[in-house]
């Protein structure tokens, strides 16, 4: 299907939070094509990538309370402008930190500070683990995906079955299908013109083929696949400076996690505010003082 309506959205997102973004590509072997990355904003850089199966342009709230930086908002395979290939989610964290590396090269970026939600945040927590002298310190808005064994909900988790593709089909892209899954991320209502993205999205090429895989290669109906969560001593070793920044009512996992991830890791903070598993739709301000307080000490003193 053509980009034209996702590129129409994610500028409409833009207008919306006042984001002035440009689309930049690089090369990117590990998705046999391009790598897309929303370019924003002046100062140190920062780079961002959301969950799986959401576009980079859904952080625009995000990006909008973060003044004063260099935006790297990065498209994960299949979820965006990003190209995508069948076997990306077969190895699905050694290609994850790869496409990272690679495109924190193509950008010539050496050492950065990461900002990020869900799948997202797993990848930036392997990326810390696997090339620590590259990560910083990190941001996590929302609880990570499968960190500690916890799980995705069950609507997700049925996505991870043989009846995945049948699912999918039959509750086709639409506005009240992106409704529902807002619900079930407990975040809803949605700005109409995030939920416009968020269809937009489902409907490009690709989508439901990554979405599929990495469902497949992370979750299963009775939870996460343990081989792929982060547990008590990966947390330990993960020394950067971090903040979570945890929705009271995320489906993903509670409060109670967030706690027990703070006091695993070295040096890391918990805050807990309003919301469910992508804060920042509902409560940007409050996640934008927090995320800036930290960047303002961690980044700085790089």
């Amino acid at each position: 299907m053509s980009t034209e309506r996702f590129e129409s959205a994610m500028q409409q997102v833009f207008d919306r939070y006042g984001v002035t973004a440009e689309s930049h590509f690089v090369d990117g072997p590990v998705v046999n094509g391009r790598v897309h990355v929303l370019v924003a904003g002046h100062g140190p850089p920062l780079v961002l990538i959301n969950g799986g199966g959401t576009p980079a342009a859904m952080l625009a709230p995000l990006m909008a309370e973060l003044p004063g930086y260099r935006l790297y908002a990065i498209d994960l395979p299949g979820f965006g402008l990003t190209d995508t290939t069948p076997t990306f989610a077969s190895d699905l964290r050694r290609n994850s930190v790869t496409l990272v590396r690679d495109t924190l090269d193509r950008l010539g970026l050496d050492r950065v500070t990461t900002v990020a939600n869900s799948f997202g945040s797993l990848v930036t927590l392997w990326a810390a683990l696997d090339m620590p002298v590259r990560v910083a310190a990190s941001v996590h808005v929302g609880c990570p995906a499968i960190i500690l064994n916890t799980a995705a909900p069950l609507p997700m988790r049925m996505l991870s079955t043989q009846l995945g593709p049948l699912i999918m089909k039959v509750d086709s892209p639409s506005p009240r299908q992106v409704s529902r899954l807002s619900k079930v991320v407990r975040e809803y209502p949605l700005d109409p013109t995030i939920r416009d993205l968020l269809l937009e999205t489902e409907r490009l090429d690709g989508y439901s083929d990554a979405l599929l895989g990495m469902y497949r290669k992370l979750i299963r109906l009775r939870g996460a696949r343990p081989e792929m969560s982060l547990g008590e001593e990966d947390l330990g070793r993960i020394s950067q400076p971090t903040q979570l920044i945890w929705g009271e009512d995320d489906p993903f996992g509670s409060p109670d996690v967030g706690r027990s991830v703070a006091a695993l890791m070295p040096n890391a903070e918990l805050h807990v505010v309003p919301g469910g598993h992508a804060p920042w739709l509902r409560h940007g301000s409050e996640v934008g003082v927090l995320a800036r307080s930290f960047l303002a000490r961690s980044v700085r003193s790089e």
